[in-house]
């Protein structure tokens, strides 16, 4: 039977909800990049003094805390609170994440806006890879992966209006107006989530040490590296976009909203490209696309002294760092087994050591003074490392399915 009106848009209501939340997640993760010298300069001002490098360096631990989060609340949300019902999970996570979000806005040193920004981090893991099973439940069979691409285009979006845009307030009345936008998005999305989502059950049945069991298959560990070395030269260029269009390129600070807004648009064409080719070709789309990363962003080190240059390859590191994000997250859950629930939820732990090892590392770079294009060739040895490590995984899987193969043979 076709699905009356009525329920479809019952369907599409809840997904938009669960997609403002993505949005805002894409916000809160992405918006600190951009305004990396203005929360230097307010929380480290005597450092910003001595050496706005050393203070851009330090203010990337902002960066380093709020991934730093998702990676410990992945796996232990999700699996804490997989026997609950999800349409309540998803609520609690919602406003969490508003809570949370708002800290950031009032508490007065880095130290305590630290601690706000791994708080939240926690939910983040959680609510996509949750979202992602009511989003499945919710369009039915035959349509699950449609409801899940919704979800995630909120995150896509992000990275073409809200970032920008929060990048651009922050700039004009403060980095703090930016995080208030924030904390009000989540508010939309708590509120739509308990007036759209339907009732979820849960699976009373499922334990945190079953959901955990996850981590006891080697390929996943693999794939896991693969997102958090690979996908982190990404973000060692996406947390310092701000000084390289100021200082490297010598273009104003209201450019670099325009820069955002170029990788976003970027993003959102490589994430929709992605899909389409890790369906034809998985393997050939993870090793290409690594390979491809680690050219561009030597590229962006070389030619990113001229803005028309730099803005052609932001563009692109955009298209082929969300080439990859599908197509990481397939492989994950080709290799997790009976664990999809929270292969959907630690996949974003991954990618998150990469924004925490990415921001870590191109802040050290640059803190040692080898400048403001040190960063992407950080990016390229990373993508680099990340592409050897793909290339060992799926060696060993082929070894590994080579002698099933000639048993079933015989």
């Amino acid at each position: 039977m076709n699905p009356s009106t009525e329920s479809r848009g019952a369907a599409k209501r809840a997904l938009l909800s669960l997609a403002i939340g993505s949005f805002g997640i894409g916000m809160t993760e992405f918006v600190v990049m951009g305004l990396l010298p203005d929360v230097a300069r307010d929380l480290l001002p005597t450092v910003w003094e001595a050496s706005a490098e050393d203070a851009l360096g330090q203010a990337g631990w902002l960066i380093s805390l709020y991934a730093l989060g998702v990676v410990v609340g992945a796996p232990t949300i999700a699996g804490f609170v997989a026997r609950f019902p999800r349409h309540r999970v998803m609520i609690g996570l919602a406003l969490a994440l508003t809570v949370f979000n708002a800290l950031t806005v009032v508490l007065p040193s880095f130290e305590l806006v630290g601690a706000s920004r791994f708080l939240a981090g926690l939910p983040h893991g959680a609510f996509f890879g949750i979202g992602a099973l009511v989003a499945a439940d919710v369009m039915g069979p035959g349509n699950r992966a449609k409801g899940v691409a919704f979800i995630l285009t909120g995150l896509t979006v992000a990275n073409v209006v809200g970032v920008p845009l929060g990048t651009f307030l922050g700039q004009q009345w403060g980095w703090r107006a930016a995080f208030a936008v924030v904390a009000l998005v989540f508010a939309l999305a708590t509120l739509c989530i308990g007036l759209f989502v339907p009732e979820h059950a849960g699976n009373p049945g499922r334990t945190m040490r079953a959901e955990l069991g996850v981590f006891r298959i080697p390929q996943v560990w693999l794939t896991l590296a693969v997102g958090a070395i690979g996908f982190g030269g990404f973000f060692a260029v996406y947390s310092y976009i701000a000084p390289l269009v100021t200082d490297v390129a010598g273009s104003p600070a209201w450019s670099v909203p325009i820069v955002l807004v170029l990788m976003g648009v970027g993003m959102t064409v490589g994430n929709l490209a992605g899909g389409h080719f890790a369906d034809i070709d998985l393997r050939r789309t993870l090793l290409i696309g690594l390979a491809a990363m680690a050219v561009v962003l030597v590229l962006l080190a070389l030619l990113s002294f001229w803005i028309v240059t730099l803005s052609v390859l932001v563009v692109v590191v955009g298209f082929v760092s969300s080439v990859l994000g599908p197509t990481i997250q397939t492989r994950l859950m080709d290799v997790a087994g009976d664990n999809q629930s929270i292969a959907a939820a630690v996949n974003h732990s991954g990618l998150n050591i990469g924004n925490s090892l990415g921001a870590f590392l191109g802040g050290a770079v640059i803190a040692t003074g080898w400048g403001f294009t040190a960063p992407a060739w950080t990016g390229a040895a990373l993508a680099v490392v990340g592409l050897a490590i793909a290339v060992v995984s799926y060696r060993v899987q082929a070894r590994q399915t080579a002698p099933e193969l000639v048993s079933a043979g015989a």
